[in-house]
C-alpha cells in the first residue's frame, strides 16, 4: 500500500467516523429534548392536579353548605339524608377529577423512570 492510498483509506474513515458523530450526537439531542419535554408534561400534570384538587375543595366547603340546606328545604330530607346524598355527589366529583387527572399523567415513560418508579414504590412498600 503506497503512502496516498494510506492518506486516502485515512480520510474515508474520518468521514464515516465524523457522520457517525454527528449521528450520535443528533440521537443524543432529540432524547435530551423528548425528556425535557415528559419532564414539563409530568411536572405540568401534577401541578393540575393539585390545583384542581384544591380548588375543588375550597369551592366544595363552600357549596356544601348552601347546597345541603337548599336540599333539606327543597325535598324535606333529614340532616342524614341530606348528608348522603352530598357524600354520593362528591364521590362522583371526585372520580371524574381523578380520572382526568390520571389521563394527564398517563404516557410512555423512559425505562429510567419506571425504574426510579418501580424502586421508590418498592421503598415505600418496604420490599427488597
Amino acid at each position: 500500500m503506497t503512502n496516498s492510498e494510506r492518506k486516502k483509506g485515512l480520510g474515508a474513515a474520518a468521514r464515516v467516523t465524523a457522520l457517525a458523530s454527528s449521528v450520535m450526537d443528533l440521537h443524543v439531542r432529540i432524547a435530551l429534548q423528548e425528556m425535557d419535554r415528559e419532564k414539563r408534561r409530568l411536572i405540568s400534570g401534577g401541578i393540575f392536579l393539585a390545583t384542581g384538587g384544591v380548588l375543588m375543595f375550597f369551592a366544595l366547603l363552600g357549596s356544601e353548605f348552601i347546597l345541603g340546606l337548599w336540599i333539606k328545604e327543597l325535598f324535606e330530607f333529614d340532616i342524614k339524608s341530606t348528608i348522603l346524598l352530598l357524600v354520593f355527589l362528591n364521590l362522583l366529583i371526585a372520580g371524574m377529577s381523578l380520572r382526568i387527572g390520571g389521563q394527564l399523567a398517563k404516557g410512555p415513560y423512559l425505562p429510567e423512570t419506571l425504574e426510579g418508579i418501580a424502586k421508590t414504590t418498592k421503598a415505600v412498600l418496604g420490599k427488597k
